[in-house]
C-alpha cells in the first residue's frame, strides 16, 4: 500500500481499561474513513513488544504513570525500535516537571488529563502532518544520496574514457587536464594515435552543463574516435557533425578544435568548429592565437564543410588548447581571468615541459579565482614541440 494511502497506525499506551473503547468510539469517523488504525497496550513493556512485532507504527500516545514501565522510560526506548516514530505524552494537568522531561526525551507534543478528544484529534493530526513532512524530507535526502551516487559513478565513467596516458615522442610532449564545474562536465580532450606516427589532438566544449552535457559529450567523444581514421581533419569534423545533427534531439551543440599533428614534419593541420583558438607560444615567449577556419559548432546543421589550416612548428614552440572555462574564470570581484593574463602566464612558463607549463597555468588560475565557485569546466591540452628528429 502506498505511504499516503494506508491508515496511520497509532499505538495508545495506558493502563486504564476503559480508555480503549472510548478512543474507538470517539475516533470512529476517522477509523471508518481509513485515516487511523489504533492499537493498544497496557504499559511500556507491552508497547515495545507491539512496536517490534507490528512495525510501520506512525505514532505513540502514552500515559506517563503505568506499571512495569512508565511512559518516560518508554520514550527512551522508542528510538531503538524506530527513530522516526512520533510520540504524544498524556499527563495530569499541572504536571509540568514530567511534561518537560518527556519533551526532553523526544516527545513531539502532549495533552492533559482528563482527555479532551477534540484536542486529542487536533494533536494527532498535527503530529501526523509533521511526520509526513519529515518522511518527505527523508525521501528527498535518500533520492539526493542516490543521485549523488549515480553522479559519482557517472564521473568515474566520464573520467575513465579520457586518455590518461598521452602519446609522447622523442621530439614532442603532451599533457592535459580537465576539471568539471559540476559532478560531471561537458568538456573533453583527446589524443588519438594515427597512422605514420601522427597524433590527433582534440578539445571540445558542450553547450550545456551537468548530466545532459555529459551525455552529449560522450556521444561527441565516441563519434570523434570513430571518425579520426579519416586522414583529413576537416572531413573528420564533418563526419562527426553530420551524425551528431541526425541524433541531436536535445538541441545541444559542441564547439570543437581538432588537429592532426605530424611529429616528423613538425606540422599541425587543424579545423576549428566554433571553438576558442589555441595559443601558439614561441620559444622567445611571444604568443599568438591560431587563425580561425570559419567552422561553426557541431550538432547545429548537417552538411557543413570544415576548412583546414596548417602551421609549421618551430623547435621550442608550444600549442596550448583550452576551453572557455579558463579565460572566463572569475574571482571574488567578478573579474575574468582573461586572455591577457593567460598569455602572460604562458610566456613566463615558456621553458617548461608540457606537464609543468600546464601546472603553471592551473596554479595561477587557482590563485586568481581563490574560493570563488566556477560555473564552467576547466580543460586544457598542451603540446610542446622540441624540434625535428635527426
Amino acid at each position: 500500500m502506498e505511504e499516503e494511502q494506508r491508515p496511520r497506525k497509532i499505538l495508545v499506551v495506558d493502563d486504564e481499561p476503559d480508555l480503549q473503547p472510548l478512543v474507538l468510539q470517539r475516533m470512529r469517523r476517522g477509523i471508518r474513513r481509513g485515516r487511523y488504525q489504533f492499537l493498544f497496550a497496557g504499559n511500556g513493556v507491552e508497547a515495545l513488544e507491539i512496536l517490534r512485532a507490528v512495525g510501520d507504527i506512525d505514532m505513540v500516545v502514552s500515559d506517563i504513570n503505568m506499571p512495569q514501565m512508565d511512559g518516560l522510560t518508554l520514550l527512551e526506548q522508542i528510538p531503538s525500535v524506530d527513530p522516526n516514530i512520533r510520540a504524544i505524552i498524556v499527563s495530569a494537568y499541572g504536571d509540568m516537571a514530567n511534561i518537560r522531561t518527556a519533551m526532553n526525551r523526544g516527545a513531539f507534543d502532549f495533552i492533559t488529563k482528563p482527555i479532551d478528544f477534540t484536542d486529542l484529534q487536533v494533536t494527532i493530526d498535527r503530529t501526523l502532518e509533521h511526520l509526513a513532512e519529515w518522511r518527505s524530507v527523508l525521501r528527498a535526502r535518500d533520492q539526493l544520496v542516490s543521485v549523488q551516487n549515480e553522479l559519482s559513478i557517472a564521473t568515474q565513467i566520464q573520467q575513465s574514457v579520457l586518455p590518461t596516458q598521452l602519446p609522447q615522442g622523442a621530439n614532442f610532449h603532451l599533457h592535459a587536464s580537465m576539471e568539471a564545474a559540476r559532478s560531471v562536465g561537458g568538456d573533453f580532450y583527446d589524443t588519438i594515435p594515427l597512422a605514420d606516427g601522427r597524433v590527433g589532438l582534440a578539445i571540445a566544449d558542450v553547450s550545456d552543463k551537468g548530466v545532459p552535457a555529459a551525455l552529449f559529450m560522450m556521444a561527441s567523444y565516441t563519434l570523434l574516435r570513430a571518425a579520426a581514421g579519416i586522414p583529413d581533419a576537416g572531413r573528420t569534423m564533418q563526419e562527426v557533425n553530420d551524425v551528431l545533427t541526425e541524433t541531436n534531439v536535445a538541441g545541444m551543440f559542441v564547439t570543437m578544435f581538432y588537429a592532426v599533428f605530424d611529429p616528423g614534419a613538425g606540422s599541425l593541420t587543424y579545423a576549428n568548429g566554433g571553438h576558442n583558438p589555441p595559443v601558439l607560444l614561441h620559444e622567445d615567449g611571444t604568443t599568438e592565437q591560431l587563425p580561425l577556419t570559419g567552422g561553426v559548432a557541431l550538432g547545429v546543421m548537417s552538411g557543413l564543410d570544415y576548412n583546414v589550416k596548417s602551421i609549421d612548428l618551430a623547435p621550442g614552440d608550444t600549442v596550448f588548447l583550452y576551453t572557455d572555462g579558463i579565460p572566463e574564470a572569475i574571482n571574488g570581484d567578478d573579474e575574468e581571468y582573461g586572455m591577457e593574463r593567460l598569455c602572460t602566464t604562458l610566456t613566463a612558463a615558456r621553458d617548461r615541459n608540457a606537464h609543468d607549463l600546464t601546472d603553471c597555468v592551473l596554479t595561477d588560475l587557482q590563485a586568481f579565482v581563490g574560493d570563488t565557485p566556477q560555473f564552467d569546466d576547466i580543460t586544457c591540452l598542451t603540446l610542446r614541440f622540441t624540434g625535428a628528429v635527426p
